[in-house]
């Protein structure tokens, strides 16, 4: 499975929770995760999105430390199942209407 086909199920599960997941390009910052995502019930976090098994490279962990560092979560995905873990641990806290 290809990074670009797990981003792909990784926006149609947050679309479909209702949510969005920006594509995330930050001039002068190279190794910013690749989205921004943004779930109904207030949730913002970032994805890092990886082929199978392979790792950030370390301008990508240095990027990850840093905004983990300002309290925000960071997750490196690199499977369908890690998104839905992702999106399960994120909304357990929401009840949808």
């Amino acid at each position: 499975m290809s990074e670009k086909e797990i981003e792909n199920y990784l926006v149609r599960k947050i679309k479909n929770k209702k949510g969005t997941a920006y594509k995330f390009t930050s001039p002068g910052n190279s190794g910013v995760p690749d989205r921004i995502c943004m779930l109904p019930n207030g949730k913002i976090f970032f994805v890092e999105l990886k082929s199978p098994g392979k790792k950030p490279r370390a301008l990508q962990v240095n990027q990850i430390r840093k905004i983990t560092n300002l309290g925000q979560r960071v997750y490196v995905v690199d499977s369908k199942e890690m998104v839905d873990r992702v999106l399960e641990n994120e909304l357990l806290s929401w009840k949808e209407d």
